[in-house]
C-alpha cells in the first residue's frame, strides 16, 4: 500500500517546501506555511486534463485548428460591461474579489437575476443560507425569471458540477472559491491545494460545456486575491472591487483574456444595490453654485477614464504650538512636499491649520501627481482669500525646483473638461497641442509655479 506524502505549502503564495519553516522565502511572510497530506495515487483525470479541459492528441498545424470567436453578451449593468470590454464573454470563468462589504455578493446577485431572464442560471452559496439570498433579492427588488433561477447551498465541487449538468445551467456564480472543496485534493477549505483543484475542476467543466461562471474570491491583508497564485492563471478574467470612503466603489480588471485591463467602472452603493455611475464627474464635483475661496477643480485618470474632481482646502489660524495638517483622500507626504515647494520658491508662509478634502469620497494614490497644481491653487486660494472660478480646471505635476512637469494623456483630459463646460484650462506647457485650440475653451500653458501664481491672481 502506497504511503501518503507530506508537503509544506505557503498559504499566501502557494510555494512548496521540503520541511516546515517559520518564514516563507518566496513572499517573506511569517507563519503561513502549513502541512498538507498528499495521496500517493493521483486520479488519472488530473494527468490528462488541462485548465481548459481535455488535452492530448499530439500537435496540430495552425490551419488545422478550428477557430471560434469569443461571443460577448451585455449584462445590462453598464459599468460592468465597460470593465469587461463590451460584455460578458460566453464560456469564460471570472473572479471577482474585494474586501468584506465591498459589494461582491450584491453585484453578482443583480447579475445572476439578469442572466436568469436569458438562460438557466445558478447561484451557489457556501457562506449564507438560501433564505438570506432570497431576502436580498426581495430587498433590492431584483427582476429575475423565477423558473430559470436556481439557488444552491453546497460546498462540494462534485455536487455543484452534478447540479450544473442536471439543470443544464449556462450561467453560474460560486460564492466563494475559498469555501468549496473537491475530492481531487486533500486539505481544508481555503488551503492552496483545495483552491487550485476546485478552480481547475470548475474551469474544466465550464470550458467543455460552454458555461459562463463567476467565482467570488477573498482577499488577504495586502488586499490581494487570497490563495495560490495559480488561481489567477487558471481563470480568464480577474476583477477587483476597491472601496473608497463613503459609497463609491471602483471595479477594475487586473486580468482579462478577452479585453484590456485599463478600464475602470464606478459604482455607488445604495439601499437598492450597486448602481452604475455613467457620469462619475458629477459625483466628484460638489455641484455648488456659489464661488468661495479654497476650491479648485482638476482632472485625474483612473485606468483609461478621465474624471473631474474638486479639491477643497481650508486654512485657519492655529491655536496650538504646531499647525495641523489634515487630509481626507489625499496622501499626506505629497501635501508636505508641495507646501515645502511653496515655502522655498514663492516665499509663502504657512503658519495655519490646513485641511484638505476630496469631494465625493474618492481616494487618490500617491502616484497620481497630476493634481499638484490644483492642490497648490486651492491652498493659496484659501490662504490669500481669493476665488478660483468654477469654470476653471487646473492640472499638472509640480517638481521640487518649481517647474511644472507634463502629465500623461493631456489631450483626453482637456476634452473631458471641455465636455463639462470648463472654459479656462491650465495645463503643463509641454502638454500643449494645437488640437486643443479648437475645443472652445481657453487653454493656458504653464511652465513654472511662478507663472501659475501670476495667472490665477
Amino acid at each position: 500500500m502506497a504511503k501518503n506524502k507530506t508537503a509544506y505549502v505557503c498559504n499566501e503564495c502557494g510555494q512548496d517546501f521540503p520541511r516546515w519553516q517559520g518564514q516563507c522565502s518566496a513572499c517573506q511572510e511569517w507563519n503561513t506555511i502549513s502541512e498538507l497530506k498528499i495521496s500517493a495515487s493521483r486520479p488519472a483525470r488530473s494527468s490528462v486534463s488541462g485548465y481548459a479541459g481535455s488535452v492530448g492528441g499530439g500537435s496540430k498545424k495552425l490551419k488545422e485548428i478550428e477557430e471560434f470567436e469569443a461571443q460577448k453578451m451585455l449584462t445590462g449593468i453598464g459599468e460592468l460591461d465597460r470593465v469587461l470590454c463590451g460584455g460578458l464573454t460566453t464560456g469564460s470563468v471570472n473572479i471577482i474579489s474585494g474586501d468584506p462589504g465591498a459589494g461582491k455578493t450584491t453585484i453578482l446577485s443583480d447579475l445572476v437575476s439578469r442572466m436568469s431572464q436569458l438562460m438557466p442560471s445558478l447561484y451557489c452559496t457556501a457562506e449564507e443560507s438560501l433564505s438570506q439570498f432570497k431576502n436580498r433579492v426581495n430587498r433590492l427588488k431584483l427582476d429575475c425569471n423565477e423558473d430559470n433561477l436556481y439557488l444552491m447551498a453546497e460546498t462540494s465541487v462534485e455536487a455543484i458540477i452534478a447540479e450544473l449538468e442536471e439543470k443544464k445551467i449556462k450561467f453560474a456564480v460560486i460564492d466563494s472559491i475559498q469555501a468549496v472543496v473537491t475530492d481531487l485534493a486533500n486539505g481544508s477549505p481555503g488551503s492552496p491545494s483545495q483552491v487550485k483543484s476546485s478552480a481547475q475542476a470548475l474551469t474544466q467543466y465550464c470550458k467543455q460545456n460552454n458555461v459562463t461562471m463567476f467565482l467570488v474570491a477573498h482577499v488577504n491583508k495586502n488586499n490581494e486575491t487570497a490563495g495560490p497564485q495559480t488561481l489567477i492563471h487558471i481563470v480568464d478574467c480577474l476583477t477587483h472591487i476597491e472601496c473608497n470612503d463613503g459609497q463609491i466603489r471602483t471595479l477594475r480588471a487586473n486580468k482579462n483574456r478577452f479585453g484590456d485591463v485599463d478600464t475602470v467602472g464606478i459604482f455607488k452603493m445604495t439601499e437598492r444595490g450597486m448602481i452604475s455611475v455613467d457620469n462619475p464627474s458629477e459625483i466628484f464635483l460638489s455641484g455648488s453654485t456659489t464661488e468661495s475661496p479654497g476650491a479648485a477643480i482638476t482632472c485625474i485618470r483612473k485606468g483609461n477614464r478621465n474624471l473631474l474632481l474638486e479639491i477643497q482646502c481650508l486654512t485657519t489660524e492655529t491655536e496650538a504650538e504646531f499647525p495641523q495638517r489634515v487630509c481626507v483622500g489625499l496622501n499626506m507626504n505629497r501635501i508636505k512636499m508641495l507646501t515645502g515647494i511653496l515655502r522655498k520658491h514663492t516665499k509663502t508662509k504657512i503658519f495655519h491649520d490646513t485641511y484638505f478634502n476630496l469631494v465625493g469620497g474618492l481616494k487618490i494614490d500617491e502616484s497620481e501627481t497630476c493634481i499638484d497644481l490644483a492642490l497648490v491653487t486651492a491652498l493659496l486660494s484659501s490662504l490669500n482669500d481669493f476665488v478660483v472660478p468654477r469654470t476653471t480646471c487646473i492640472m499638472g505635476e509640480l517638481s521640487l525646483n518649481g517647474d511644472v512637469r507634463p502629465i500623461d494623456s493631456g489631450v483626453p483630459r482637456v476634452k473631458e473638461a471641455v465636455q463639462h463646460g470648463f472654459t479656462e484650462i491650465y495645463i503643463p506647457f509641454r502638454n500643449y497641442h494645437k488640437s486643443m485650440e479648437g475645443s472652445g475653451a481657453k487653454i493656458i500653458p504653464v511652465k513654472t509655479i511662478h507663472e501659475l501664481l501670476e495667472l490665477i491672481n
